[in-house]
């Protein structure tokens, strides 16, 4: 039985790159990303959302290249005062039909109106496409003079609105899980915390890798969502697929240098990292007064996922290190790895 698992492991740095060429991850984040800006009035909620064009193909019933209020009810977008459904039309924008396409959004005005002003409010979204796990809207919501900020999921997909602790515990935990959806979903700062992994070395080496990368993504996460710091998204996805090609060469050429010094390439390549992290938040039109609250969940997450991917990668290679095919291993895994790296480089660089 190890010796097929270990045979496996060989062989997946063929597969990683066999697979990163079939694949073009260059928006992997955003790609199932739509946004919801709620305003709720005295007997009436507008919605302006921008989602994923390719939803067209999947809730364009009668396939004309838009959805209709019906469409959208049929999908479940529904809004509600206690046992009363509002009443939902769909209004301009969008002016004229949609194209499906990949890396493409469009927008709805979605007007909900009811007979008698709100005393509550629930709020179902899953405008979803069947099956696409990453799937979210990230929400933001006026009402009753407060905005709130939700994280809708295929998981957490309805919300009633309440007022104090109720409705901060419901947008942290939200934006927690969407930490941990982000972190488990990147692909690529999966492959890099890998990459750093895959030279060796115990538990403190360890633990300086993993406090670096958590430090400076964390400060270059909070100062973009603060818009103190602001990087093109090109330069960002290009900068952490270099990171990735950089680290995954330094195994094989640098072993003793690296490990050594592996901790302040983490921290310098973590710096670009959190940019990437903060894109997505920065997609949103956050409450100044629960940014803090969003921020630090969303981190938190973030965080929660890396400990789960650093935890099964430690493991496995402390499992690694027993059998003699280790090095063979380990020198695959990052050859793949710094493939990877450039192909994705080129790709978000040139091609996007």
């Amino acid at each position: 039985m190890v010796l097929r698992i270990v045979k496996c492991m060989t062989a997946c740095g063929a597969l990683l790159l066999a697979w990163s060429l079939g694949a073009l991850p260059v928006e992997a984040h955003w790609a199932d990303q739509a946004v919801a800006e709620i305003k709720v009035e005295a007997a009436q909620a507008r919605i302006v959302l921008t989602f994923p064009t390719s939803l067209v193909v999947f809730a364009d019933d009668d396939h004309d290249g838009q959805l209709s209020a019906q469409e959208v009810r049929k999908r479940r977008i529904r809004l509600a005062d206690g046992d009363e459904l509002g009443i939902l039309a769909v209004e301009p924008p969008p002016t004229g039909a949609v194209t499906p396409g990949p890396g493409i959004h469009s927008m709805l005005l979605l007007v909900y109106r009811w007979s008698k002003p709100l005393k509550t409010l629930a709020i179902q979204y899953e405008l979803f496409v069947p099956g696409v796990s990453t799937a979210s809207c990230l929400a933001t919501i006026i009402y009753r003079g407060q905005v709130r900020t939700f994280v809708f999921t295929p998981e957490r997909h309805t919300l009633t609105l309440a007022p104090g602790l109720a409705s901060l515990w419901h947008q942290g935990i939200s934006f927690t899980a969407l930490g941990i959806r982000h972190i488990l979903t990147g692909y690529d700062h999966i492959l890099f915390l890998i990459s750093l992994l895959m030279l060796g070395g115990g538990l403190r080496s360890l633990l300086k890798i993993v406090t670096a990368f958590t430090v400076a993504h964390s400060v270059t996460l909070s100062l973009a969502v603060l818009n103190v710091v602001a990087l093109p998204s090109r330069w960002v996805e290009s900068g952490i697929a270099l990171s990735i090609a950089y680290v995954a060469a330094e195994n094989l050429w640098r072993k003793e240098h690296a490990i050594r010094s592996r901790w302040l390439v983490t921290f310098t390549f973590g710096l670009i990292h959190g940019l990437g992290f903060a894109t997505i938040l920065k997609e949103m039109t956050l409450s100044r007064t629960n940014l803090a609250l969003s921020l630090v969940s969303f981190n938190f997450g973030v965080e929660l996922g890396q400990i789960a991917v650093v935890t099964a990668a430690f493991l496995s290679l402390r499992v690694l290190a027993t059998l003699p095919w280790e090095s063979t291993v380990r020198r695959w895994v990052s050859a793949a790895a710094a493939a990877i790296g450039i192909v994705w480089f080129i790709q978000r660089a040139f091609l996007a």
